[in-house]
């Protein structure tokens, strides 16, 4: 045993130790060995200082006192006392004379009971008093990061029975887990938001202690062989709803139950985070937005499929973003979709459309290659270059880094479609409807499944899905294209004229030739099968002079 264990050095590993950590009024800095409060440093002796390290390291946590013992002192010797005397000096620095902070487990451990905030030392200044004032909980709590934030909280076990606690845990975390793969989403961890398990909290409070916008927060509850789980999207600093649902289903494998419940609740947050973020930036002037507000505007025309939506609005609005941020993934790898997307509608020049759709997807994959947004731009801009198997192979990437997005998988459908595999594409455009069923895309969705119907030579089906989509999207000319061919293959031809002649007063450049350069069929048979329809519907090999 060493006389003064508490003035041993600390080893040169946790002094390249980069993460600190924030909770209360107080800032644990790793970089300085200190431990703050409101910017002002406290005593507390170096092995003090690391027993409270570990402990808010480990938040919401029962940590048994030989853990603490070996992880602080590692092969030095010392007795249950060196401890208890840290725990005394903690405890009188952080004025927790009640044990509120740090709670005593009676001949087991310690349990570090608030919630805590992961920071990174470098990237901010930890000794600024108004930095560590936010944290103090006061009107404005933590500061907002750069881009939507959320925090799951513990999801109830509303049972009655203590053996479904670990369901609904296993829920929380796998919604943790399953929401961290949205890029663009920043995720509380674990371990910050289950210090909340048990207590009854109020999300205002919860965004100001850990610096989010929205909660998600649930329950569940089981009744025989039936399990019911409730979810709900808040708005941490206004109150207001964006989403709830209820899933009743039978337990049957309870971790395949899991697995379809968590993936449901990501698959309908991201498209309600997205508009809800857009909607918020339209309230505010364009200068006044951060990159990722002006993505999320973007992203309200993005949706409506119309020419003067691109045009104007979207493509503008993101190549303004991009010149101001121009490391900024998201807003090169929507940008690059838009390009591609407005090249197959019509709305821009194709080749200037692909060529620099191009560039900026390569630029947003090389910024962040695990964004399935990145992936998805590339996919469509493989599409419109008809490089099939690069196209399909992006678009499985996409659904592979985030195997809950609707979009990744409307995408993988179009993908499929356009290259004749019907029977995958249907699977694909119908897994995004079912993980997302009031999707803003959901016109995309249906557009694949028409798409594969008319190339398996289902026509009927073909304008059964495409009169639905354009219900929903009356703009989306791909749409409108696709119902004049299919009306002519059902022997429709009338109609099908008449709906062409209304067609080409917003696209006075149709034509055979066009078609064949700017629809991405992949294979020869498959654009004459769709040539067939629209010659059927009256469509001539090239654009006629009266426009």
């Amino acid at each position: 045993m060493r006389a003064d264990p508490q003035n041993q050095a600390a080893p040169l590993s946790y002094l390249a130790e980069t993460k600190s950590y924030r909770f209360g009024r107080f800032v644990v800095d790793r970089r300085s060995a200190c431990l703050r409060c409101d910017g002002v440093v406290l005593p507390l002796r170096p092995k003090s200082f690391d027993v409270l390290v570990y402990l808010v390291q480990n938040p919401g946590r029962l940590v048994p006192k030989g853990e603490l013992i070996d992880n602080v002192w590692q092969d030095v010797m010392v007795t249950d006392n060196s401890l208890v005397q840290c725990i005394k000096d903690i405890r009188q620095a952080l004025n927790d004379n009640a044990h509120a902070e740090i709670e005593t487990v009676a001949k087991r451990g310690y349990l570090f009971a608030s919630p805590v905030v992961v920071i990174d030392s470098h990237a901010v200044d930890l000794g600024s008093p108004t930095l560590t004032a936010a944290a103090a909980g006061g009107d404005g709590g933590l500061p907002l990061p750069d881009r939507p934030s959320i925090a799951v909280l513990p999801f109830a076990n509303m049972s009655g029975d203590s053996d479904q606690e670990y369901f609904a845990d296993g829920i929380s975390e796998d919604l943790i887990t399953g929401l961290s793969r949205i890029r663009w989403l920043f995720v509380i961890a674990r371990n910050s938001t289950f210090v909340y398990k048990h207590r009854a909290v109020d999300v205002k409070q919860v965004s100001r202690e850990l610096g989010v916008r929205y909660v998600l927060e649930g329950s569940v509850r089981r009744a025989g062989s039936r399990i019911r789980i409730t979810a709900q999207l808040v708005d941490a600093i206004t109150g207001g709803h964006h989403w709830a649902e209820r899933y009743d289903r039978e337990l049957g494998d309870i971790f395949a139950v899991q697995d379809e419940i968590t993936s449901s609740v990501v698959a309908a947050i991201e498209p309600r985070l997205l508009a809800a973020e857009g909607i918020r930036s339209l309230s505010r002037s364009p200068e006044d937005l951060g990159a990722w507000e002006l993505v999320a505007r973007a992203q309200t025309h993005v949706w409506r499929l119309t020419r003067l939506d691109y045009e104007t609005a979207a493509i503008d609005a993101l190549k303004r973003t991009v010149e101001i941020h121009p490391n900024y993934a998201p807003a090169r790898s929507l940008l690059a979709f838009c390009l591609s997307f407005a090249a197959h509608m019509g709305w821009v020049n194709r080749d200037h459309g692909l060529l620099v759709g191009r560039q900026h997807a390569v630029r947003a994959v090389a910024l962040d290659d695990c964004d399935s947004w990145g992936q998805i731009a590339l996919g469509y801009l493989a599409l419109m270059e008809k490089r099939t198997e690069e196209s399909i192979a992006a678009f499985r990437r996409a659904v592979k880094l985030n195997p809950s997005s609707a979009a990744a998988h409307g995408n993988l459908g179009h993908g499929l479609a356009f290259a004749g595999r019907d029977c995958e594409a249907i699977e694909h455009a119908e897994e995004a409807i079912r993980l997302s069923p009031l999707d803003p895309e959901m016109a995309l969705f249906l557009g694949a499944i028409a798409v594969a119907h008319y190339c398996a030579g289902r026509y009927a089906e073909a304008v059964e899905y495409s009169s639905q989509l354009l219900r929903l999207r009356p703009g989306f000319q791909g749409a409108q294209r696709l119902r004049c061919a299919g009306l002519a293959q059902t022997g429709r031809i009338e109609e099908a004229r008449k709906f062409l002649a209304t067609v080409r007063l917003e696209q006075p450049q149709l034509s055979i030739d066009w078609i064949r350069a700017s629809v991405p069929y992949q294979t020869p048979e498959l654009m004459e099968r769709f040539l067939d329809g629209m010659r059927k519907a009256g469509l001539t090999e090239i654009e006629s002079k009266g426009g």
